[in-house]
């Protein structure tokens, strides 16, 4: 039998549960991640009966239905139910199944869409939710509130939640339809370029500005975490603590890429909430800091990206 602590990790195929699972920490820790095949998490009594059976020590709740601007528009519906039955089976039937400790991410559209400054903790609930993710957002934040009536109720569960700021990074997705801001500029300027195409639209005027941490520093993150889970906040955000301009994300990957041509604003297209930037005070407090800037960061995100389109 192993001594090695046992983690259940949901989400284990998509961006941040691969990027936990080759993470240089992972090998420490016995590490299960069923795919959606061996685990339907919108079932609650499989979900009940495979912790009943497996008996983590502590679960790392990643897995989430999760999309860029356009899906989220497109079907609000389907990203607050299946998030909202995700979310609530797999804490639920991790408190009945009494695993102590649980680890919740979260998603700072949980904030309000009209926060002025940096987005803090404590301003969950204080105001109405971006439009364009407000589906998404409501399930994260019902996830959030569970784990906080958790706490409340019986003091010897520790149900955590991090809120990361917007990710990019390996294992991301690449396609107009699903993909966010930079992997989706990524995927365009590469194209252009190779296809001699002076010309790449932007939704906006490039003004808003977003936050953007590479996907494994999160996992960074979340081991520190793991060493020491009492002392993790009920809620965290992690992020860089500043920003960049979405234009100046554009101009990036230009670079990165060595595209040379026209950036096409589009005015008559959605940009979601003016600025969207983590207060880090709490994380700092805490004592870890993203290590990997954003030239690194594209560069690293490109290299994947083209190991995934050897044919273009």
């Amino acid at each position: 039998m192993s001594n090695k602590i046992k983690i259940f990790l949901t989400g284990g195929s998509g961006m941040v549960g691969k990027n936990i699972l080759e993470n240089k920490n992972s090998k420490k820790y016995e590490i299960i991640s069923p795919n959606r095949k061996e685990l339907d998490l919108l079932n609650y009594n499989k979900v009940s009966k495979f912790l009943k059976i497996n008996k983590p020590d502590i679960i790392v709740h990643a897995a989430g239905h999760v999309g860029g601007i356009q899906a989220n528009m497109k079907n609000p519906y389907e990203f607050l139910s299946k998030n909202l039955d995700i979310s609530k089976n797999i804490i639920v039937a991790a408190y009945e199944n009494e695993v102590k400790k649980f680890l919740n991410l979260g998603s700072t559209c949980m904030y309000p869409k009209d926060t002025k400054g940096y987005l803090s903790e404590d301003q969950i609930l204080k105001g109405k939710l971006e439009p364009t993710n407000e589906g998404y957002a409501l399930a994260k934040i019902v996830s959030y509130k569970l784990c906080n009536y958790i706490n409340e109720i019986n003091s010897q569960y520790t149900y955590k939640t991090m809120i990361p700021c917007n990710l990019y990074g390996k294992y991301d997705k690449f396609t107009e339809k699903n993909s966010h801001l930079i992997p989706a500029i990524i995927n365009k300027m590469h194209i252009a370029k190779i296809n001699k195409i002076n010309e790449v639209e932007m939704w906006g005027d490039g003004l808003a500005r977003r936050e953007f941490m590479y996907a494994g520093d999160l996992a960074d993150a979340i081991f520190y975490g793991l060493k020491r889970f009492h002392n993790i906040p009920n809620v965290l955000n992690i992020g860089l603590g500043y920003d960049y301009k979405i234009i100046d994300y554009y101009k990036q990957v230009a670079k990165v890429i060595n595209w040379k041509g026209k950036i096409i604003k589009n005015l008559d297209k959605p940009i979601g909430m003016k600025k969207k930037c983590a207060n880090i005070k709490l994380q700092k407090k805490w004592g870890w800091v993203a290590k990997t800037n954003l030239v690194a960061g594209i560069k690293l995100t490109y290299k994947y990206y083209l190991s995934q389109n050897k044919n273009n």
